[in-house]
């Protein structure tokens, strides 16, 4: 799903930029808080995309001396600097300047244009229309390549299981700025129709707290990979039952599978051989079993093989 995270990613910062920059114009022709916190988080977003297509990139370096099993993990990582820089520069921004605007509430100024006086609110409400439009248009696109990947799972069941945090990561984003927009919309209007400032900044302050609770579910579930997450119970199911139809395997002790990346998954076996096997014998199934495994799932790039008595390994397990 490389590609088509990529693709999500560039339809994603493409839509954040201009939205960013029609917001921060509403903000500075009207004063409107909720209008800045928004361009702020814009701003964030389009930063965010940046950094996880450098954690892309980095992912594939090769692997070398001082990273054997590679920089797969890259990705891991700045995806959790993304929920981070949500949580602080996006939520936590957002709810500030909105206790701000409650405790000092002003109405929003009116916006001169070529020479035209236009109220506030319709420069608001045009601008937002615009950023709704564009980031649906992305949250679209996000969402068609994650329906994609999820397959007949539940939607949060797909998060889950998924190894590849920047597909879910941009639609959680998209699906924040979506709600922060419609509550920017809703604080703004409310604002001049019951004539109260104040709404202005506790929109401000609601966009906050869900970003906030956006950035803490991604940095829950960027924490598991980025410490080392197994494989899905259905590959870790097919690779016991590949291994236990092998011919000279008498029982297969242990499977311990490991997330190196996205698509990066390390394998370590513990198996029970026939006694009367050769050494040679014992090398070509090894040899097999690893072509095997690799070719079943290209996703597993590197295979580790214990050969252990199942009783010395019960006993080691038991200690």
């Amino acid at each position: 799903m490389a590609h088509e995270s990529t693709g999500a990613i560039y339809a994603a910062a493409g839509a954040n930029l201009a939205i960013a920059a029609a917001k921060f114009v509403g903000g500075a022709l009207t004063g409107s808080t909720a209008m800045l916190a928004e361009g702020v988080h814009s701003v964030v977003d389009t930063a965010n995309q940046v950094l996880l297509l450098l954690g892309m990139k980095r992912a594939k370096k090769p692997a070398d001396t001082r990273h054997p099993f590679g920089y797969g993990r890259e990705i891991y990582f700045y995806a959790f600097v993304v929920a981070l820089m949500i949580f602080l520069g996006g939520g936590l921004f957002a709810v500030y300047e909105g206790i701000e605007r409650v405790r000092h509430p002003s109405p929003d100024a009116d916006a001169h244009l070529f020479g035209y006086t236009v109220p506030g609110i319709w420069v608001n409400v045009a601008i937002l229309g615009f950023a709704i439009a564009a980031e649906g248009v992305s949250w679209i696109v996000a969402m068609r390549q994650f329906w994609a990947e999820k397959g007949k799972s539940s939607a949060m069941r797909a998060i889950r299981r998924s190894k590849d945090p920047t597909l879910f990561t941009i639609l959680a984003e998209d699906t924040a700025a979506l709600i922060g927009l419609l509550i920017a919309f809703a604080g703004v209007v409310l604002a001049y129709w019951l004539d109260k400032p104040s709404l202005d900044g506790w929109a401000s302050v609601g966009i906050g707290f869900v970003l906030v609770g956006m950035a803490v579910f991604l940095m829950i579930e960027t924490h598991g990979l980025l410490i080392g997450e197994a494989a899905d119970p259905a590959v870790v199911a097919a690779i016991s039952e590949l291994v236990r139809a092998e011919p000279g395997v008498l029982h297969l002790n242990e499977v311990l599978t490991q997330h190196l990346g996205p698509t990066d998954i390390l394998v370590n076996l513990s198996i029970d051989m026939a006694d009367d096997l050769s050494a040679g014998e014992v090398e070509s199934l090894v040899t097999r079993l690893d072509r095997a495994l690799k070719q079943r799932n290209p996703e597993v790039t590197r295979v580790f093989i214990e050969i252990q008595t199942q009783a010395d390994h019960a006993v080691r397990a038991a200690a």
